[in-house]
């Protein structure tokens, strides 16, 4: 494998790069005037007047370094020669290597790359639509023409990879927009209905004019029109090639034609398990505009003095540094985190005046110090009981027993409703009676409990309570009659059904095939 020489870039490291930067721009300008040797006045003439050198003769030391590195190459000057004196004199004429060149190209191409904002280009995806249905009619013909077909490929190429090398540096800078933490609230503020705008637009033309090129994409493919297409571009690209390099160079060209058709195609078109590129960038899109009000929102909050953390400790960080002395560092410190010595442990006086009479250094090792005893009672329960006459102890005796009294009443009651709900068999509704207002309560919870259950088709249906004490077996008739539950506060009605009410904790429960109760036939109960 060749070494290839990076010698030309060496320029762009050295101590004076900018001006050899400017020699450079001065003889990429003269090329494109069709000059091709530039003198070294030439060169100090064409350089910027406010970074010009004073002399022509750091101009021409920055040439012979350019040579030195192989961007330019240096001839005798022997236009300028009029005496034999001439021929001893260095003069010499610079023009640009093939190298320089090339470095010069690259380096264009870098900043072009690097200063690119990107943009959302909806104009181009029209421009995709009108090239398909171009291709369509060149397919349509007899005998296509192969120059339109080259053509109307090439522009179709040429606009796709603008569109999506647009759509990679645009949505690349919306993301560093949105990173971006030190900027301007008020040009931020004004910039982002701009931007919202012009995303949702773009996206409404993607998906409308998106969906237009997948549909011309598939009619190419399914009329089998592409490859014959892609056949034409390449047998025209490769005309020029020589004789022997002819069948090598149109399969060079067809393999790269259908590259690039390949790649519009998955980037319009989805297939299973794979997701179109369009489709990603349409959702990369949608989500830019919320995270873009999520910035919003941040911006105002911090506009309007609400809490933020990472700015409240920027501030705290500020204060410290702007702290006199050490000793105000450690009070902020204190107030700010409330890291204080142990309170909860108190010494009593006898262990005071013991530390009195035989004080203790602080540098003592905690090896060598006298203990600090802890009573068993604040080490098991973290409070600390102080002396004297303990509390009286609180009899609760007679709440304990009202308390009982409730629980056995209101157990007495729920036996007495489920005692009264039970049927001993499958009755009608009709046949209920009267229900007390517990009972009442009781029977509506079963209901729900049972309607719950239903499934779409069939037309019975059971189910059990909430605790598991009582069970509800339905059965729909079909024969119109209504049934009415008579309670104290007035009359539920509702189409009348076969009902089964099981109490399961008395034993009661029987494994009949019940017919769950018809949800659709059950109207909501009245009452009056």
């Amino acid at each position: 494998m060749t070494s290839i020489d990076y010698s030309p870039f060496a320029h762009l490291t050295a101590p004076n790069a900018p001006l050899y930067r400017q020699v450079m721009g001065a003889f990429l300008a003269a090329k494109e005037r069709f000059a091709v040797h530039l003198r070294p006045e030439d060169v100090h003439a064409s350089l910027d007047a406010a970074s010009r050198p004073s002399g022509v003769e750091a101009v021409t030391q920055a040439l012979d370094k350019l040579v030195e590195w192989g961007n330019l190459r240096a001839d005798p000057d022997h236009a300028r020669v009029t005496a034999v004196e001439d021929f001893y004199r260095r003069r010499f004429i610079y023009q640009l290597t093939r190298a320089g060149e090339a470095a010069e190209v690259a380096l264009g191409t870098y900043d072009e790359a690097l200063g690119r904002r990107g943009e959302l280009q909806a104009v181009a995806l029209h421009d995709i639509v009108t090239q398909l249905r171009a291709l369509l009619v060149i397919a349509m013909e007899d005998e296509p023409d192969p120059a339109k077909a080259h053509i109307a490929l090439s522009v179709l190429t040429a606009r796709f990879t603008d569109l999506a090398d647009n759509a990679r540096a645009f949505m690349g800078s919306l993301q560093r927009t949105i990173d971006l933490h030190d900027i301007e609230v008020e040009a931020f503020l004004a910039y982002k209905d701009r931007l919202i705008q012009y995303l949702e637009r773009f996206i409404a033309d993607l998906i409308t004019v998106g969906g237009r090129i997948a549909l011309l994409i598939g009619e190419l493919e399914e009329q089998g029109r592409v490859e014959p297409l892609l056949s034409l571009a390449a047998v025209r690209e490769a005309a020029d090639a020589a004789p022997e390099d002819a069948e090598h160079a149109q399969a060079t060209a067809y393999e790269r034609w259908a590259a690039r058709w390949s790649g519009l195609a998955q980037w319009f078109v989805s297939e299973e398990g794979r997701e179109s590129q369009a489709r990603l960038l349409r959702r990369r899109a949608l989500g830019a505009i919320p995270q873009l009000l999520a910035v919003v929102r941040q911006l105002n909050d911090r506009r309007a003095g609400r809490s933020d953390r990472s700015a409240d400790f920027r501030t705290l960080a500020r204060w410290f540094a702007q702290a006199p002395d050490d000793e105000a560092r450690h009070r902020l410190w204190r107030a700010a985190f409330g890291l204080h010595s142990s309170r909860h442990l108190t010494v009593d006086a006898d262990t005071l005046s013991e530390r009195t009479a035989a004080p203790q250094p602080a540098s003592t090792p905690w090896a060598e110090a006298r203990p600090l005893k802890i009573s068993p009672q604040l080490r098991r329960t973290g409070s600390y009981e102080r002396r004297g006459k303990p509390r009286r102890v609180a009899d609760r005796g007679e709440a304990k027993r009202k308390l009982a009294e409730i629980a056995a009443h209101q157990a007495a009651q729920a036996r007495q409703a489920r005692d009264r709900l039970v049927t001993g068999g499958p009755v009608r509704l009709s046949r209920l009676g009267e229900l007390d207002p517990l009972a009442f309560q009781l029977f509506l919870r079963l209901l729900s409990d049972a309607l719950a259950t239903w499934r779409p088709g069939t037309t019975t249906t059971v189910a059990s309570s909430g605790d598991g004490s009582m069970e509800i077996r339905l059965t729909a008739l079909g024969d119109g009659s209504t049934a009415e539950v008579r309670t104290p506060d007035g009359v539920f009605r509702g189409p009348d059904h076969l009902v089964d009410i099981v109490d399961l904790t008395a034993g009661h429960g029987r494994g009949l095939a019940v017919v769950p109760w018809q949800a659709t036939s059950v109207s909501v109960g009245e009452t009056r």
